[in-house]
């Protein structure tokens, strides 16, 4: 026993747990990156599939629904914004779905960073 160690030992759950942590945190700049360079949302989801599993029963897992959820109804939105712009109303479509994927990344962000599980709600 080395009385000199005075380093704290972390039990594995706390470490796959903070892991998980700062993946999930990863993710929701992906998602904000998305932004401006929207190809990173496509990664972002594939993270979110690849590591879903690994954060059922935990207060991450409604984090990874809601920015599922979130990418899911942004495309979703998206592909009807473009299908309506050849009636104009599209632009109105794809500037609600922007400031809604906005919000949605800013919130879940904001409710992450307290260490809160995050609702289920659309807003």
């Amino acid at each position: 026993m080395d009385i000199h160690n005075n380093s704290t030992q972390t039990s594995p759950d706390f470490s796959n747990n903070e892991s998980l942590r700062q993946y999930t945190l990863v993710i929701y700049i992906l998602y904000a990156i998305s932004i401006l360079v929207g190809i990173t949302s496509i990664v972002a989801i594939i993270m979110n599939y690849i590591k879903r599993e690994e954060v059922q029963g935990t207060w991450l897992q409604s984090h990874f629904d809601w920015q599922i959820k979130t990418f899911w109804y942004t495309l979703l939105g998206c592909i009807i914004g473009f299908v309506l712009m050849l009636i104009l109303i599209g632009y109105l479509v794809l500037a609600a779905v922007s400031i809604w994927f906005i919000y949605r990344i800013v919130k879940g962000l904001i409710v992450f960073l307290d260490n809160k599980p995050i609702g289920n709600g659309w807003f």
